[in-house]
C-alpha cells in the first residue's frame, strides 16, 4: 500500500467515526416523552410512613434537597430542571400524575416541558 493510500484509509476512517459518533449522539439526545406519577428521587415509590400522602412526602422531601422524580412503571426517573414554570406543575402534580417531556440520559430526564395528566 502506498502512502496516499494509507492517507486516503485514514482520512476515511476518520470520517467514518466522526460521522457514527455524531449519529449515535443525536439519537441519544433527542427528546422523549413520559407519563407516570411525580414523587420525589429519594423516596421514589415508598412514601415514608407518618409523612402523611404521597404529595405531602414528596414535597416534604424535595423542600429538603431531594429533586422530583416521575415513576414509570418499574422505572423511576429523577427529574433534573431549574425552570420554575415546570417545578410549579411538578409540585402541583406530587403525587399524581404527569407527562414530562426531555432528554433522557441514564437515569436522569432533563426537562424541558411538563403537564398534567
Amino acid at each position: 500500500m502506498n502512502r496516499s493510500s494509507r492517507w486516503f484509509t485514514a482520512m476515511a476512517t476518520v470520517i467514518f467515526a466522526a460521522t457514527t459518533f455524531s449519529s449515535l449522539y443525536a439519537l441519544a439526545a433527542h427528546k422523549q416523552t413520559f407519563t407516570g406519577e411525580v414523587g420525589d428521587a429519594m423516596c421514589g415509590r415508598k412514601h415514608m410512613e407518618g409523612e402523611g400522602t404521597p404529595a405531602e412526602c414528596t414535597r416534604t422531601c424535595v423542600s429538603h434537597g431531594s429533586k422530583f422524580a416521575l415513576v414509570v412503571g418499574d422505572k423511576i426517573y429523577v427529574l433534573d430542571t431549574t425552570d420554575k414554570a415546570a417545578l410549579a406543575v411538578l409540585d402541583k402534580q406530587a403525587g399524581k400524575n404527569a407527562t414530562v417531556t426531555g432528554t433522557l440520559n441514564g437515569d436522569t430526564i432533563e426537562v424541558s416541558s411538563v403537564t398534567a395528566k
